[in-house]
């Protein structure tokens, strides 16, 4: 799919074309083989870097091909499976070109459609940079959202209700955590080489931009990082505590063991067909009693004494 979308700075609205014209920000989604032969003949782009853009395992880096230059990030979607992906996106910047490609929709489409952003096509560095903080907000909501998914695990775990749903629940998130590090640490690079102005004129307040980019994807890096300790801290802290739990039952299991041996010794020894000492005494089942009362009441005396149990 092709999209041609215009907007100047007199205008209020954004406008779909039927065909580009200067100024145009050129939309391009899951585009067919047709489609790509067709922008590479129209705007002389090189056919395998826009091939790179479908593929889903693309890493950011920076390109330059005569007067274009290809610019790749990745940003965070959902899945049809309502999971949390990174895709692979491409900015050509030409002379007097802006083209994105993606495989999949740009979340932050519909927000510049609505017009929530102030922005022009027109201002082509500009564009790419307010797509880039849109981008990089969708990171920021997302990590917060896994943020609070693991608070609220975290929660079970003083209640000592952790699950094994919980734990299917960690491995799912520390799978996202890793693909979002996997995307953002190489995008900081593809920044940091934007800001030398090489691959796309910057003024300078398209250079605090930038910077502020870079920030917010530092701090995302280690809410990242700091997310994924958690999870660690909360499965050692589990791992102990029902290692301690399971020592403690094996404990009073034992002491209970030795409880009900303790008087099996003597009812069995006189249970058996044998002559035995004051074996027909009338007061001897009673002695027998007491006394095996008293030494497992003084077992049980020790074993608190030294927290046995």
């Amino acid at each position: 799919m092709i999209k041609y979308f215009y907007k100047s700075l007199r205008t209020t609205s954004l406008s779909e074309l039927d065909d580009y014209k200067r100024g145009t920000w050129v939309y391009v989604e899951d585009p067919s083989q047709d489609e790509i032969d067709r922008l590479v003949s129209k705007f002389g782009l090189e056919a395998s870097t826009i091939a790179d853009a479908l593929d889903e395992n693309e890493m950011p880096r920076l390109e330059k091909d005569g007067d274009n230059s290809y610019i790749f990030i990745r940003f965070v979607t959902k899945n049809e499976d309502g999971e949390m992906v990174t895709m692979p996106l491409l900015f050509v910047f030409g002379t007097e070109l802006l083209m994105t490609v993606s495989l999949v929709r740009l979340p932050s489409l519909e927000t510049f459609v609505a017009g929530k952003v102030d922005f022009a096509t027109t201002q082509r560095a500009k564009l790419v940079l307010q797509i880039l903080q849109q981008v990089s907000e969708h990171y920021d909501s997302y990590i917060k959202s896994t943020s609070k998914q693991i608070k609220l695990i975290r929660t079970h775990l003083r209640g000592h209700e952790i699950g094994n749903q919980d734990f299917i629940d960690f491995a799912t998130i520390e799978d996202e955590l890793n693909e979002f590090l996997s995307a953002l640490v190489p995008t900081n690079a593809t920044l940091r080489r934007l800001m030398l102005g090489r691959y796309m004129p910057l003024f300078d307040q398209d250079q605090d931009i930038v910077e502020d980019l870079l920030l917010n994807n530092e701090q995302s890096i280690e809410a990242c990082n700091s997310n994924m300790k958690s999870i660690g801290n909360i499965r050692d802290a589990y791992t102990s505590i029902s290692s301690n739990n399971l020592n403690r039952t094996i404990k009073v299991l034992t002491i209970a063991t030795v409880m009900i041996a303790i008087p099996n010794l003597f009812y069995s020894m006189y249970g058996m067909n044998m002559d035995l000492p004051w074996q027909h005494e009338p007061w001897l089942y009673w002695a027998l009693l007491g006394f095996t009362i008293t030494l497992v009441l003084v077992v049980a005396y020790l074993a608190r004494r030294k927290k046995i149990f």
